[in-house]
């Protein structure tokens, strides 16, 4: 969304960006207006229960005096963050969806979302996996029916589609085209390709030599143990690689201990965007950004999903020829040690990345997303829905 934002600001547009308080200064600084979003703890306890999405409503009735005050043009939220959207419907208001990872919205005979399965290959598989459709099917009726009670709580229509927490006029899918299956794609849906952002940071310095580099870039918040930073430096200790590895401001817990061999350097953070192009191999969690943004690079990907739709975007880097995926239970020196030795020396994979990488080269995608905002905006008004 700051990278969305930033694009929209450039081209000498008014533009407002709700979102938690601790990126005030980072949006600011991007030429944005800053509008604290809504903190509070969402989840239920055996004391204070919360039925489905009453904090979306509450929310939603929090956010509707900035869009008295705004008077927008548009609106656009992310995929999981329904309430802003709820309020430009409220008032009338354009809402438009930002997707920053893959298209969740699966066809017949795929597999769900985010279980790590690839699309099926042949009819057998297909109907193999149709025959979930009536189980996934009921999970997203009982989510549209959960949405239409919220809806009806602020006074909106029900809808009688699934994925109502996505613009039916305009969905910007923030991912590269080359990580979605083929199918055909509704008019409201546009695949700009990924929306890369990052706070500034110093460079750091590299290991010497000029052997082959592997980034080891775990997630923020899915990897507690040091895991995936332990035990690929314990991979690649004798390789003839050098490794770097970030451990992301956070001090190991009691009791663990990260050894770095002769070939590897472990840094407090560093920028993606300056050290990924030096890079010959990401391992990572599969984190959208950071699959995106080794892909931008031109890095094969070592995937190694840890939660959520990790399992989904390693899927899509199998899928699409650009790196290897690793099972969370897998993940520990031998086949960690493997798969970066496979994700070296296939020529094929190593060149499937380097196309990617030359066609985000000749893109904008936070420019395009930027277009299709503007003519969106430029359109009609909704007629204004009934206030709460």
């Amino acid at each position: 969304m700051l990278a969305l934002g930033r694009a929209l600001a450039a081209r000498g547009h008014e533009v407002t960006l709700q979102t938690w308080r601790r990126w005030h200064d980072a949006v600011e600084a991007e030429g944005m207006r800053f509008a604290a979003a809504p903190e509070y703890p969402v989840f239920p306890t055996l004391e204070r229960p919360l039925k489905p999405y009453q904090a979306v409503v509450r929310a939603a009735r929090e956010t509707l005096p900035l869009v008295d005050e705004m008077q927008p043009d548009a609106v656009v939220a992310d995929i999981l963050t329904l309430a802003p959207a709820m309020a430009g419907e409220l008032r009338g208001v354009p809402v438009a969806t930002l997707v920053p990872h893959v298209w969740p919205v699966l066809e017949r005979g795929w597999p769900p979302y985010a279980i790590g399965a690839r699309r099926p290959r042949t009819a057998v598989g297909r109907a193999l996996w149709g025959a979930l459709d009536r189980v996934t099917r009921a999970g997203l009726e009982r989510g549209r029916e959960e949405l239409n009670e919220t809806r009806a709580r602020l006074g909106l229509a029900p809808l009688s589609r699934v994925h109502g927490g996505i613009s039916a006029d305009l969905a910007l899918v923030g991912t590269f085209p080359q990580l979605e299956y083929p199918r055909e794609w509704p008019a409201s849906v546009h695949v700009v390709g990924p929306l890369a952002w990052e706070l500034p940071c110093e460079d750091v310095e590299l290991p010497p030599g000029d052997a082959p580099l592997v980034l080891v870039a775990p997630s923020t918040v899915h990897d507690p143990d040091f895991r995936l930073v332990r035990e690929t430096l314990r991979a690649l200790a004798g390789e003839p690689v050098r490794v770097l590895a970030a451990w992301n401001r956070r001090p190991a817990p009691a009791g663990v201990a990260l050894d770095v061999p002769p070939n590897a350097r472990l840094v407090e953070w560093l920028s993606y965007s300056r050290v990924m192009p030096r890079c010959d191999v990401v391992v990572c969690h599969a984190g959208h950004g950071t699959v995106a943004r080794a892909l931008e690079a031109g890095c094969v990907v070592v995937a190694c999903p840890a939660a959520g739709d990790m399992a989904e975007n390693a899927a899509r880097v199998d899928w699409a020829g650009v790196g290897v995926r690793v099972p969370r239970r897998f993940v520990a020196a031998g086949p960690l040690r493997l798969a970066v030795r496979r994700a070296l020396g296939d020529v094929a994979m190593r060149a499937r990345a380097r196309e990617l990488a030359a066609w985000a080269a000749g893109r904008d995608p936070a420019g395009r997303a930027a277009e299709l905002v503007e003519a969106f905006a430029a359109g009609a008004r909704a007629p204004a829905a009934a206030a709460s």
